[in-house]
């Protein structure tokens, strides 16, 4: 046994039989199970340490609080940020895209600015853009793809312009799998004085994050990406950017002092957190993070690659099955649809049969429209899972082509 197939007994819910048989859960590309440190630390602090953080005058306040900032530090270290000012908890990557396009957005864009995406974008990297552009003026414009799913680096470099004011990508599309050159798309978009935006939603559980060998402005990630509890966001920035943004919204804790005639803001990153924050969701970041730091990105990474080439090995040879994105080099899923088939359908035999995939268009509709579908079926592969998985995962493929041809 390797020391990866060990994980397995790390997460509950997989010890639980499901119709009879044991769960084969391929669906982490839209939330990692939980592990047992996790869990225990959520009840630790609901069992025996239950307070609000900041401005309490008693031990146990106190102790939350000291949680609380130790997790902001375990994030730092995390991306590699320079300062703990520079953490922003919010409840998830959708939050803190928000918040970055609403409070640097409205007072940096202008009409006739524009603000540069990619096809291959989370709906959450693209709908906040669109209404700041809406508020502002600004236009939006799109990086397309190659025919195997990366990004098109001859449109990029056609449409970056001093006019791009924000280059907002993805490090690694949800549903292609695509990895993207982070430092070198920084580096492109530095060079006609645009500021970076990455979402690192689908990133984090895979790779090591460097935001200062990136030179990245801004990133922001979702803590259930990545083993942690659901609830609990981030979001990156540095601190001199940060301190040039006014609050996104206002309330408790982000105030300097408040009168009815005028109120003054905390510094970052307490502006940007307003009222009660999600607590022992970020106390529990912690444990989560120190768990990747236990394997290691080298072993996660080649128990994982390990699996989805297997998976894809297999799925090249069931006759009508369609494959998106790269080939090599991707995060651990494969997007796939059998020709003639509904992809709901397949995601039922599987189901029946067990295995938890993900149907439909991921939150990336524009990807599927040059794709030319609606949606596709997705299985992504994490640290818990085995060969085993993949084996079932392929015959249910198998049994569902056979039934619903």
């Amino acid at each position: 046994m390797s020391s990866m197939e060990k994980a397995r007994a790390d997460f509950p819910v997989l010890t639980q039989k499901i119709r009879g048989k044991n769960l084969v859960y391929l669906d982490s590309a839209a939330t990692a199970l939980k592990p047992w440190p996790v869990i225990e630390r959520i009840s630790l602090f609901n069992s025996y340490e239950t307070a609000n953080v900041h401005r309490g005058a008693h031990y146990l306040a106190d102790q939350a609080t000291r949680y609380f900032e130790e997790s902001r530090a375990a994030v730092r270290d995390f991306v590699h940020a320079r300062a703990s000012e520079e953490i922003i908890f919010t409840k998830g990557a959708t939050e803190s895209l928000n918040l970055l396009a609403q409070s640097w957005g409205r007072v940096n864009l202008h009409a006739n600015d524009e603000i540069l995406l990619t096809r291959m974008e989370h709906h959450a990297n693209i709908v906040p853009w669109q209404m700041v552009a809406q508020q502002t003026g600004a236009k939006i414009k799109v990086v397309e793809l190659t025919p195997d799913g990366q990004l098109d680096r001859q449109d990029l470099a056609r449409k970056l312009s001093p006019l791009t004011k924000v280059f907002a990508f993805t490090a690694c599309s949800n549903t292609l799998g695509t990895i993207n050159p982070v430092a070198e798309l920084v580096s492109a978009a530095k060079a006609v004085g645009a500021i970076t935006v990455v979402d690192g939603a689908q990133f984090v559980a895979n790779h090591a994050v460097d935001v200062q060998a990136w030179g990245v402005d801004f990133f922001a990630f979702s803590g259930h990406k990545v083993f942690g509890p659901y609830g609990v966001g981030v979001l990156y920035g540095r601190q001199e950017l940060l301190r040039s943004m006014p609050p996104y919204q206002g309330g408790g804790s982000m105030i300097a002092k408040v009168t009815f005639a005028e109120t003054t803001y905390n510094e970052s990153p307490f502006r940007f957190e307003a009222g009660t924050p999600n607590i022992e969701a970020v106390i529990a970041l912690k444990p989560a993070l120190e768990y990747v730091g236990k394997w290691g990105w080298a072993a996660i990474q080649e128990h994982e690659n390990e699996l989805v080439q297997k998976a894809r090995a297999g799925l090249r040879e069931i006759a009508g099955v369609r494959l998106f994105g790269p080939s090599q080099g991707t995060a651990p899923l494969v997007s796939f649809v059998i020709e003639g088939i509904h992809h709901s359908d397949v995601g039922q035999i599987l189901d029946q049969e067990n295995v938890a995939v993900r149907v439909g268009h991921h939150c990336t509709q524009p990807l599927m429209e040059v794709l030319g579908v609606t949606g596709t079926v997705r299985a992504s592969f994490s640290v818990y899972n085995n060969t085993q998985d993949v084996e079932l995962f392929l015959k249910a493929v198998a049994k569902a082509k056979e039934m619903l041809s």
